[in-house]
């Protein structure tokens, strides 16, 4: 199921590129980036209340808590400077490099989850990698 997931936030991440890039034309980006996040504060609060999810905020511990914030802080910051990029810069280009975020994230898990970098994974990263200048350039 992982996989499907995957595959829709991919298709929603396009369009949300797309619809955004519309929507900075005549908007400064870090106001554009603070909309955003309070309509997906707003959108998700809906979501866990339709989902009856609320009552699971007591099983949050300190370690969690601080992770899910940490978490957010470096979302709002992928954001802004996603929205800062995408304001000049052509939404397949800025999107390409924005995907390079796989070849850091593979890095980070090999020092921080203890994950192993196998050959295919590492081919992975540098094809992901090859692509991005290309599409870039």
């Amino acid at each position: 199921m992982w996989t499907i997931y995957a595959l829709l936030a991919a298709i929603t991440a396009a369009l949300m590129t797309i619809v955004g890039k519309i929507g900075l034309e005549k908007v400064d980006p870090t106001l554009a980036t603070g909309v955003r996040s309070a309509f997906m504060f707003l959108f998700m609060f809906l979501v866990i209340l339709i989902g009856g999810k609320l009552k699971g905020i007591t099983t949050l511990d300190r370690h969690a808590l601080l992770a899910i914030i940490m978490s957010a802080v470096f979302g709002a910051l992928s954001w802004l400077f996603y929205f800062l990029a995408l304001k000049d810069g052509a939404a397949s280009r800025v999107a390409a490099i924005d995907r390079t975020s796989v070849v850091f994230i593979i890095l980070l898990s090999i020092f921080f989850l203890a994950e192993k970098l196998t050959l295919k994974v590492a081919i992975g990263g540098v094809l992901v990698t090859i692509g991005a200048i290309l599409v870039a350039l």
